[in-house]
């Protein structure tokens, strides 16, 4: 048995270098259980639910470290009465379990890589097929259709707040709204531009032919710092087209509304009420001015400390090749794999696992 790894657990410093301060989190949490034991807790009831759910925030961080800390002091005391009596079953169960515990330690290094103040919540995840008309339309229906098998993988719910469906086939663009745990957090490995290198099953030739497709993770950010004044606001309505039946066509129940100080654009038609497909597309505006703005503050930040850069992304982030042999690579952090089917059948976990670890070593900087 490795004596270190109890440590790591311990101390919060992990092999992956999070930035997890076990420490500073027991002290807040001790803080918020105080607090919440005082005689007028509750005469403001909103502060102490929003006390309590900030506890519970962090008991759901630290509840699952001690747990293993507790399990990795057993197996070390196990493992020392083992060999002092060269009891070799027992010290092949202690080398089985310490696997598992190893497995939980990993989970959790994962998880504390979600640490960004966004990652906890809701995620709007937009497609947007490149150049290319059909080509390009289908294969941002593939990339729809993965996201969605992705979500129901991890038991996300999803709802498409905005699809507008292609001329002749796959989609023009499509806007998905996904609930689960960490869902941005998750997601936001998915913003970048896709490349898809394939036979074209419309080119009657059967050339090879390159797609792409831009995606785009937003947090949804219900009570964001930006003020959004109806001066600001120019609001379109228009018929629907594509699919969603005679009602949706024949009344004008589609809205674009341009935020005419930063230009922002945002439309959705997938409801057949004008006042749903509105209420869609301020959700998708307020996201979309919550990250704008964040941009700016951070290229602020950047002005004023130029040795801090930030992590950046190239024109396309992942290929994925279906010919002349298959094979799916992730262009910033080397994960690949050849089982391209299995990746657009939604199991794309190791990207995103990628994605979180090589990002973290990015903030961490140099060792």
């Amino acid at each position: 048995m490795k004596p270190s790894m109890r440590a790591s657990c311990a101390s919060g410093s992990t092999t992956s270098r999070s930035v997890f301060d076990l420490p500073r989190m027991i002290a807040a949490s001790e803080k918020l259980e105080a607090l919440s034991s005082t005689p007028d807790f509750w005469e403001d009831a909103a502060s102490a639910r929003a006390t309590l759910a900030e506890l519970k925030q962090h008991k759901d961080w630290l509840d699952p470290v001690r747990g293993l800390d507790r399990r990795l002091a057993e197996l070390t005391e196990l493992h020392a009465l083992a060999t002092a009596e060269a009891d070799t079953a027992t010290l092949a169960d202690v080398e089985r379990d310490l696997a598992t515990a190893g497995g939980l330690l990993e989970e959790l290094e994962l998880r504390l890589m979600l640490g960004g103040e966004d990652d906890a919540k809701t995620a709007l995840v937009s497609i947007h097929p490149g150049t290319g008309g059909l080509e390009s339309q289908d294969w941002a229906e593939m990339l729809l259709r993965m996201y969605t098998r992705y979500c129901e993988r991890q038991g996300w719910s999803f709802e498409a707040i905005d699809l507008q469906a292609g001329d002749g086939a796959g989609i023009k663009s499509a806007t998905l709204e996904v609930t689960g745990e960490f869902a941005y957090g998750r997601l936001k490995s998915e913003a970048g531009v896709h490349r898809l290198i394939r036979i074209s099953p419309f080119d009657a030739n059967q050339r090879r032919q390159t797609s792409f497709a831009s995606v785009s993770v937003l947090a949804e950010v219900e009570d964001i710092q930006v003020e959004v004044s109806d001066q600001d606001l120019r609001v379109d309505t228009y018929r629907a087209s594509g699919a969603g039946g005679q009602h949706v066509n024949k009344t004008s129940s589609a809205v674009r509304i341009t935020h005419l100080p930063t230009k922002i654009v945002v439309q959705c038609q997938n409801e057949r009420s004008q006042l749903r497909n509105r209420e869609s597309a301020m959700k998708i505006l307020r996201a979309r001015l919550y990250e704008h703005y964040k941009k700016l503050d951070a290229a602020k930040r950047a002005e004023r400390e130029p040795e801090k850069k930030e992590i950046g992304f190239g024109s396309q982030i992942r290929t994925y090749t279906f010919q002349p042999y298959t094979l799916v690579k992730d262009h910033r952090t080397g994960v690949e794999t050849g089982d391209v089917q299995a990746v657009m059948d939604g199991r794309i976990q190791e990207f995103v696992e990628g994605y979180l670890k090589w990002a973290n070593e990015v903030r961490q900087g140099p060792r």
